[in-house]
């Protein structure tokens, strides 16, 4: 009966963990903790049923995880940063990957900015279109290579 109150306790914090976070993680280890709670009716040890729970918690984590992600996150967003992605914004510095310069404005807010490639150089002036972020820095490009 202990090994009963022990999985749905753990169920239950697991699943509150996940709706708290939603990160697509603990909710892996509230199934493992179902598993472990049909491995305890069915008269399994608590050592099989803790390794069941580990076994189907860690499975699922690896297999199902990435596909579940994909297609529950498909739409969103994860940063306001990654909202830029896409958008155009101007240069306020110039570029010069070479010296490690550059600055960009967009949406009202400055950001350190290089170009895609290795050696991009480009005016003040410039409209550019952010392609990626890294770190803090805005990866553009020319806004007609898109297009």
């Amino acid at each position: 009966m202990i090994e009963l109150i022990f999985w749905a306790v753990l169920f239950v914090v697991m699943v509150l963990l996940e709706l708290l976070t939603l990160g697509l993680t603990t909710i892996w280890f509230a199934a493992g903790a179902i598993a472990a709670i049909f491995a305890q009716f069915l008269g399994a040890p608590f050592v099989i049923q803790a390794i069941i729970f580990l076994v189907v918690s860690i499975a699922l984590l690896y297999l199902l995880a990435p596909w579940a992600r994909r297609y529950f996150n498909k739409d969103r967003i994860k940063t306001n940063a990654q909202s830029l992605i896409g958008k155009q914004a101007v240069i306020t510095e110039p570029i010069n990957n070479l010296q490690s310069r550059g600055r960009v404005i967009v949406d009202g807010m400055e950001w350190s900015a290089r170009y895609s490639g290795d050696s991009g150089c480009a005016p003040e002036g410039t409209v550019v279109r952010i392609k990626d972020i890294q770190g803090v820095k805005l990866i553009v490009e020319d806004v007609q290579e898109k297009e």
